[in-house]
């Protein structure tokens, strides 16, 4: 069977690489921690954006090869979650699917496996994404335990997502790092975030996020809710901001809870496809993938990681920085959008434009995904928008995408 497979696909592989689209593209709205979204674990929330984009796609889900979809926290979650995603998503038993798990840019590094698949004519139509449960993250209790003297516990979003391994210290700690060398204050940051949550109130009225969001049913005991819009931004007490503590480092700290992106659930999932994939469907692909990378660093410097990856994508793509529209910097921090915007030369104006993780929220599986979707629904025809986010342990990638 593995000969069988391997030699189907060298057969199907073309010398010359196939422009790769975005056909479809949407998202669930972002719930906050143990909030509206917590009764529905990541592959289910993953279902919901899978099935939405197939059916915007136009295309039959019999019309799917493959799903790469991002997922950090998967402790609990079952096995391979992709594939349960799928399965509820309603596409073929016959959809192989696979969970990408590079941390915070986990969404966009699916869309970039499944664009070489695609480029490579390997694979002719994919659905790729992220999605995360952060309220459903679970405690552990190792093997061993318990030993005398009683239980510990470990928390598990912390340990497996907000953690840095290498070093055994939270991100955050990371985080004040790059404030430190790059010299970003506690009130430089505190004005971004407060810039982001007033973006994405505008946009939410705006009705920006509109197109791109799919309303969620929820049902629990009481009977049902249906969500549709996202929680995080309505929640800030701007008059807190200057009073809160630093959450990481006490003495002297710059970042708190109102500066950093918060905990929270939601999935994104987008159908790609190729030249010859397009002649499946009527409908028009909304956007082209130009470009992709990677790039890494020290993990105590992940926050500058996505640098190197934009110039890399530019160079690739053949374009400067001024040709593109609108940058998706995904805010883990204030501090690490204010960085990568101040080390990339970047006009502010044109980074975050509707707000960003800060105060839509940042479900970690999900969020590169995400970036991307909000730049193929924003973007005027013709126009370039860049999506990066860094992540644990150092790493960073970045996709350029191109409005038809």
């Amino acid at each position: 069977m593995i000969r069988l497979l391997y030699a189907g696909a060298k057969r199907s592989m073309s010398t010359k690489a196939q422009k790769v689209y975005v056909v479809s593209a949407c998202r669930t709205p972002m719930g906050s921690f143990r909030s509206s979204l917590a009764p529905l674990k990541a592959p289910k929330l993953g279902s919901i954006a899978i099935a939405a984009a197939v059916q915007r796609s136009g295309m039959s889900p019999l019309a799917v090869q493959e799903v790469y979809m991002g997922h950090v926290l998967q402790a609990f979650t079952g096995q391979a979650p992709a594939r349960q995603a799928a399965l509820m998503a309603g596409l073929d038993v016959s959809t192989p699917a696979t969970t990408i798990n590079k941390v915070c840019a986990s969404g966009l590094k699916a869309v970039m496996l499944a664009s070489q698949s695609l480029a490579l004519n390997y694979r002719q139509v994919m659905v790729a994404g992220g999605m995360e449960s952060m309220s459903n993250a679970p405690f552990y209790l190792a093997r061993e335990e318990p030993s005398y003297g009683g239980t510990k516990l470990h928390d598990g979003l912390v340990h497996d997502g907000l953690l840095d391994a290498m070093n055994e210290i939270l991100m955050g700690e990371c985080a004040e790092k790059t404030a430190i060398e790059h010299g970003i204050s506690r009130k430089d940051q505190d004005a971004y975030a407060i810039l982001s949550y007033r973006r994405s109130s505008d946009a939410w009225k705006k009705n920006i996020f509109q197109e791109e969001v799919v309303p969620v049913e929820v049902k629990h005991r009481k009977g049902q809710t249906i969500v549709c819009v996202d929680e995080e931004y309505r929640k800030c007490d701007f008059s807190r901001f200057s009073s809160l503590k630093p959450a990481f480092v006490k003495e002297h700290g710059t970042i708190t809870a109102a500066n950093a992106s918060t905990l929270n659930d939601g999935a994104c999932a987008m159908v790609l496809a190729n030249e010859k994939g397009l002649e499946q469907t009527v409908a028009k692909p909304i956007a082209e993938v130009v470009s992709f990378g990677d790039n890494a660093v020290d993990p105590m410097d992940f926050s500058i990681a996505p640098v190197k990856a934009v110039e890399y994508v530019l160079e690739q793509a053949g374009l400067r920085k001024e040709d593109v529209t609108l940058w998706e910097i995904n805010e883990a921090f204030s501090v690490t959008a204010l960085a990568n915007i101040k080390l990339l030369g970047l006009d502010p104006e044109k980074v975050n434009i509707h707000g960003g993780a800060v105060s839509l929220g940042h479900p970690i599986g999900m969020s590169g995904a995400r970036l991307i979707t909000h730049l193929v629904h924003v973007l005027n025809s013709g126009e370039f928008g860049l999506a990066t986010a860094c992540n644990g342990g150092g790493g960073a990638s970045a996709v350029l995408v191109k409005k038809l």
